[in-house]
């Protein structure tokens, strides 16, 4: 065999079956075969250039540089991998294991195919992929089951042999059609500070089983090192958006100089604390509403899932609701962002010096704008975050049914930006509203008021007000939130495949 470096994985490997797969679909099913002295040849040369240090062995850092390499990033796939071929248990790969941990894959694989292949013809069709996913009780469309089959599909037959099959399973650890089914329905639960994306869908047995608050807590956890981490960020565009339409006009260093001044480098963190606070139950209520909401309109009737546009309002709904429960912390945390050193000495007593000076009815200053920007972000989020996922799996059909991490992050980044230019200027006035009180002697303007008053004196640029910062944070936020949350998926149990 004639020696080339492939350009993926997937390349080469499926390099190791070419002799065998030139036949018509119905013609091509491959017999079992302990030994195949082609592709065994193909994986010597895959375990040479997996053997970074030439030592014989891989362990599980040369895995995983040698995968990402080629564009197969998954959570925990290495140590998965080594631990189920390592024999000896030395923590390494040598060539037998590695080559009897591909042998078992295979057959494990081909179990997998004929249970998929339900007419026995040899290739599993669009058909058969709904029919499979629909007995363990996930629904897809005919729309989803395509780009399913699309994304495995080398030949353009919109059918799937056994071959490639094998090929584009073969590095990732799964082991029954439970696991292939979570594979390509979930994708990543990312949180940069905003409002919530929608709840991803989950099955009756997720439920039960407890994956979904593993999920859950994974996402929270997430949210809140994320939070903390770009917490001076969110700080300097509140403090922009209330303090700098003033005669300075403050900008993003001059923000952060008077902030550091005021109060020292730990003042960039002020609010932090029940920013922080309030993820969790905003996690539960939404998730615990859209569950309910989504019965509602189905009709009372649990299976079936709901399309993109029904998910949208599903998904708002909830929103509003949660947020109409957790408000009063979204007012507590921006008085508590814009505090002066000294003014409160903690969050009770922000509390109770808004109740006494203010009333309860202070809790839900700003609530109308906050609730009218759920919409057109979710909105815009949701649709521009499917349109780009969509574009990207129609022209790479030989890649995933997963886009991956970076994709998956690249397009929630461009989605996030997109819905938070059309709510950005709802979002500085319910945040103007919730900090009226600290701004001695100013007038309580209602929404309009706030909007006229802007404009008049800032002009339209002038709702757009401190939106710098909060751009500056959406990578570091979205990067810190997925190490995180890919970690904490990985202690609790929830990677697939775990």
């Amino acid at each position: 065999m004639r020696k080339r470096n492939p350009g993926s994985l997937l390349e080469l490997v499926r390099h190791a079956s070419m002799a065998l797969r030139r036949a018509r679909c119905q013609d091509r099913p491959e017999p079992e075969r302990e030994r195949d002295p082609e592709r065994e040849r193909c994986w010597t040369e895959l375990f040479e250039q997996l053997d970074l240090n030439k030592d014989g062995r891989i362990d599980v850092n040369e895995l995983r540089t040698g995968l990402a390499a080629r564009g197969l990033l998954r959570t925990a796939v290495e140590e998965q991998i080594v631990e189920a071929g390592d024999t000896n248990q030395d923590g390494q790969l040598d060539f037998q294991e590695f080559t009897e941990y591909l042998r078992a894959q295979e057959k494990q694989l081909r179990l997998m195919f004929r249970s998929l292949d339900r007419n026995d013809d040899g290739c599993i069709d669009l058909s058969e992929i709904q029919q499979s996913m629909r007995s363990l009780g996930v629904e897809v469309t005919t729309e989803q089951a395509s780009r399913i089959l699309q994304s495995m599909d080398q030949d353009g037959t919109m059918t799937i042999d056994w071959n490639e099959w094998r090929d584009h399973f073969l590095f990732n650890p799964l082991h029954n059609m439970e696991e292939i089914a979570l594979y390509w329905k979930h994708s990543l639960m990312l949180d940069i500070g905003e409002h919530l994306t929608i709840p991803d869908e989950f099955t009756e047995q997720e439920r039960k089983s407890g994956f979904v608050w593993r999920q859950l807590m994974a996402g929270a956890m997430a949210g809140s090192v994320s939070r903390t981490g770009t917490a001076p960020l969110d700080r300097l565009k509140v403090f922009l958006q209330v303090h700098g339409s003033g005669a300075g006009r403050a900008s993003v260093w001059s923000g952060l100089r008077e902030m550091v001044r005021e109060g020292g480098l730990t003042a960039l963190w002020r609010g932090n604390g029940i920013n922080v606070l309030k993820i969790a139950p905003e996690t539960a209520i939404k998730f615990l509403a859209y569950e309910q909401i989504k019965l509602v309109m189905k009709g009372g009737h649990a299976g079936g899932t709901l399309g993109v546009q029904e998910r949208f309002v599903a998904g708002s709904l909830a929103g509003a609701t949660a947020q109409t429960i957790i408000y009063p912390m979204e007012v507590l945390k921006t008085r508590l962002t814009l505090r002066k050193t000294g003014q409160f000495s903690g969050m009770a007593d922000c509390v109770l010096n808004i109740l006494r000076m203010e009333g309860l009815r202070a809790f839900y200053k700003g609530y109308l704008p906050n609730i009218l920007g759920i919409l057109p972000y979710a909105g815009i989020d949701l649709a521009v975050y499917e349109t780009l996922k969509n574009a990207w799996l129609q022209r790479n059909t030989a890649s995933s049914a997963d886009p991956g991490v970076l994709v998956l992050v690249g397009c929630g980044t461009v989605s996030s930006t997109c819905g938070q230019l059309a709510s950005y200027p709802l979002a500085l006035v319910r945040t103007r509203m919730q900090a009226q009180a600290t701004a001695t002697g100013s007038p309580q303007l209602s929404m309009l008021g706030q909007f006229r008053t802007i404009v008049s004196q800032e002009g339209v640029m002038g709702l757009y007000r401190g939106i710098a910062p909060n751009f500056l944070k959406v990578i570091p936020a979205v990067s810190i939130s997925y190490v995180v949350y890919e970690r904490m998926r990985r202690a609790l149990g929830v990677a697939v495949g775990s």
